[in-house]
């Protein structure tokens, strides 16, 4: 199936979203629309979207004269293996004592890591990302500062990744879950994957609504890399389902966001332990206080 791309630039975060989802109302639709900030301090934003069909560009022209915008460039791309792709160009990313790599970089795991194989395919999870690799090092900080898991939940787990994390270090299994049906599916075959069956049980659920989690409260570590909005609206719940000085590490937090996740938790009694930004995004390693 051909694919095709639509890109122009623009000055402006406001007028850029504007155009983004302007784009989407294009026929045919796009079947993905991008808004991005060009990190050279031009202060531009980049607006592109992906079709399967060749796009409408007189409508694109249209769109890029109302927005200010520069001449779309439109251009098919050639079909590719993105998974091979991947394989090829996805390095394996070490996070303290973590290691997560694919299947074809098993040759590469040092004998002194702990390894967390996800395959290439999984994309988001791997470590890769700015939020996957910020909660991994604040586990290994934790542990190096002589915390020890004793009751481990991770909530919107998407891959597991770090529940494995958390469950390759402690004796006690860990509860992951996830309100996607084939998150959970995911998480289930790369627990496996890694040898770690009956360590990191699978759940289906929104925050914490199952009853093992429920059963299981408090907790003395959770683990939320989700978004900024269910986070702060899951402020409350964590507060319910963390002891006192227990933890909750949290990501998906754009850096410009990370003031708010810390009020929405300081009113549900957490401290910052620490804060770290890697690239756009900001993890966040909060204590809950003693009531």
């Amino acid at each position: 199936m051909p694919t095709f791309t639509a890109f122009t630039t623009l000055p402006g975060k406001a007028q850029g979203e504007a155009l983004g989802e302007a784009m989407e109302r294009l026929v045919p639709e796009p079947t993905g629309v991008g808004v991005f900030e060009i990190e050279d301090g031009s202060g531009l934003w980049e607006v592109g979207g992906y079709f399967t069909e060749a796009p409408d560009e007189a409508g694109l022209a249209v769109l890029a004269a109302a927005f200010d915008a520069k001449p779309f460039v439109v251009s098919e791309l050639p079909e590719t293996d993105w998974v091979a792709k991947v394989k090829r160009e996805l390095a394996p990313v070490q996070a303290g004592r973590f290691f997560v790599y694919g299947s074809h970089d098993a040759d590469k795991v040092p004998a002194e890591a702990e390894p967390l194989l996800i395959e290439a395919a999984m994309a988001f999870g791997t470590g890769h990302h700015g939020t996957t690799l910020g909660c991994l090092k604040a586990l290994d900080r934790l542990a190096v500062e002589g915390f020890v898991g004793q009751n481990v939940a991770d909530i919107g787990c998407g891959t597991a990744v770090l529940g494995m994390g958390a469950a390759r270090i402690w004796p006690n299994p860990v509860l992951a879950s996830d309100i996607d049906e084939v998150a959970v599916d995911v998480a289930k075959a790369n627990v496996e994957a890694n040898g770690l069956s009956g360590r990191v049980i699978c759940l289906e659920a929104a925050g914490f609504g199952h009853p093992d989690l429920a059963a299981k409260a408090p907790y003395d570590l959770v683990f939320a890399n989700i978004l900024k909005a269910p986070l702060v609206d899951l402020a409350p719940d964590m507060g319910a389902n963390i002891g006192a000085g227990g933890h909750a590490i949290l990501s998906g937090i754009l850096n410009e966001q990370a003031d708010e996740v810390v009020a929405a938790y300081a009113a549900a009694g957490f401290a910052v332990h620490t804060r770290e930004e890697i690239g756009e995004w900001t993890t966040l390693t909060l204590t809950r206080q003693s009531a």
